[in-house]
């Protein structure tokens, strides 16, 4: 699904003067920061925009671009300028937009001119230099390009004149974005190394006996602690993925430009990718320690102790890893334990799939999403603003939001409505993801969920047959297939 589709927003915008509101970047895209019903003041022009109800629906690229440019007397506003940045890279790349937004300033403000304007410089300069710092923070990859970096600099060339203390403010803004990148560039380099380390060890072991030789339960006992350090990985990966990738997901052709393919050297969903792994892995984690045991009564104290770490992550808001673990033990190799299900206590997990049930659209989910929101955003403590959805599940919402209409209306204008759901859901994750983990490191534990071998679907099955014996003719000849592959035993 990630790499089939396309894309889907909508939005509201105004136009207001005076200096930029010194919100955290956090405002830009929190959907309280979506203003409804916001009039355009007359005197602004309102060439190739189209509104609706006060609502920008449509506009041309063009005239979304102009809209995006400050000016003495304007600046954009901040929904506005987290909408069109994120949703922009469908018709046009970073680089160009930048590189537009420059020229349309230069000639605006009559940059070019033997003498400049100071008193008009230092009024625009400030905008200027905001949007620039807001871009670099929200959508700091969009700066990996020399190009961009280029851009600004040159923009801030020719302003510097008139206020000298532009440079320090351009110098800090380039500091930080560095900053900000080489800490993301470590952040994806250690995730394909763990990658790595475990896609060596995706090999189903020769034989059950003697399993791994370690085992969850012997690395970390304590339920709530489990769920406190799948909550750290949670956050640490949610936290590399810029708003840009669920864009970048799902990019097709600009039907309207023939030459190229919008965004095509620039298409990365590392970090979403990824992150799908670690889900996909951690379902397998929990399967491969649940089938491991060579003992019943082994395997139903496992299922218990993941029934209890699952609960402990419900309580917490980390959603993802509550579906992983209901997933991994729900996998056919698991469910099909009967005799260790008998002799496991299931009323809390049945609570916990009653929560995660698909009915209605994930209904109960849904609305356990809400609270855990709206808990979040009336929390005193990071314990409380702690909101890790069910990732899958909202890539799967943005994509059908995005094949619900056409970027395009018949006139060639981008359809800007479409774009305020996706700025808002992807507003509302990026407000989640920059939670700070207020929970302590275990080291130990956190090198195991990363590195501890896993079965592959084969050998979750072996080891299931192993444990309890196949009960039909189809299992009978799958056991015995698989002893052949893996074991090479007859």
């Amino acid at each position: 699904m990630i790499d089939r589709a396309e894309e889907r927003r909508h939005f509201f915008t105004q136009r207001e003067g005076g200096m930029p509101q010194t919100l955290s970047s956090t405002s830009m895209f929190t959907p309280s920061g979506f203003s409804p019903h916001l009039q355009p003041p007359k005197e602004s022009d309102q060439g190739g925009l189209i509104f609706q109800d006060g609502n920008l629906t449509s506009a041309s690229l063009d005239a979304l671009i102009q809209h995006l440019v400050p000016t003495t007397e304007y600046y954009p506003e901040k929904a506005y300028i987290f909408t069109f940045l994120l949703s922009s890279r469908l018709f046009i790349e970073p680089h160009d937009l930048l590189s537009r937004l420059c020229h349309m300033c230069i000639e605006q403000q009559n940059l070019n001119d033997p003498v400049l304007d100071k008193a008009k410089v230092r009024k625009f300069g400030p905008k200027i230099l905001q949007l620039l710092t807001e871009w670099a923070e929200t959508f700091p990859y969009d700066f990996r390009e020399e190009k961009m970096v280029a851009h600004v600099k040159g923009m801030i060339h020719r302003i510097a004149s008139c206020d000298e203390a532009y440079w320090k403010t351009m110098n800090q803004l380039l500091q930080n974005l560095n900053q900000k990148l080489a800490s993301l560039n470590q952040g994806e380099e250690s995730i394909v190394k763990v990658n790595a380390s475990v896609s060596d060890k995706l090999v189903a072991y020769k034989s059950k006996p003697p399993p791994i030789q370690r085992d969850i339960l012997s690395i970390c006992n304590d339920p709530y602690t489990l769920a406190q350090q799948l909550t750290h990985v949670e956050l640490e990966q949610l936290s590399h993925i810029g708003p840009e990738e669920f864009v970048q997901a799902f990019v097709h052709d600009d039907p309207l430009d023939s030459t190229r393919t919008c965004f095509s050297e620039q298409k990365k969903t590392t970090n979403l990718e990824a992150y799908v792994k670690w889900f996909n892995r951690l379902c397998y984690l929990v399967a491969t320690e649940i089938c491991m045991p060579a003992k019943k009564k082994q395997r139903a104290q496992v299922i218990e102790f993941f029934i209890d770490v699952a609960r402990e992550c419900f309580n917490i808001g980390n959603f993802n890893s509550l579906m992983a673990i209901i997933s991994g033990m729900n996998m056919s190799p698991v469910s099909r334990l009967k005799k260790t299900w008998t002799k496991v206590k299931t009323a809390k997990f049945f609570i916990l799939e009653h929560q995660m049930d698909p009915t209605g659209n994930f209904y109960n989910y849904r609305t356990a999403l809400r609270g855990a929101a709206h808990r979040s955003l009336t929390a005193h403590s990071n314990r409380e603003k702690i909101v890790i959805p069910f990732f899958s599940l909202l890539i799967k919402d943005i994509y059908f939001l995005n094949e619900g209409c056409a970027n395009r209306l018949p006139n060639g204008h981008v359809n800007f409505e479409k774009f305020l759901e996706l700025a808002k859901q992807v507003g509302e994750f990026m407000t989640w993801k920059q939670v700070e983990c207020p929970f302590e490191q275990d080291r130990s534990i956190l090198h195991y969920l990363h590195t501890a071998p896993i079965f592959t679907e084969d050998g979750l099955y072996l080891a299931s047959y192993e444990s309890e014996s196949p009960e039909n003719q189809v299992e009978k000849d799958r056991w015995k297939s698989l002893r052949s592959t893996i074991l090479g035993k007859t």
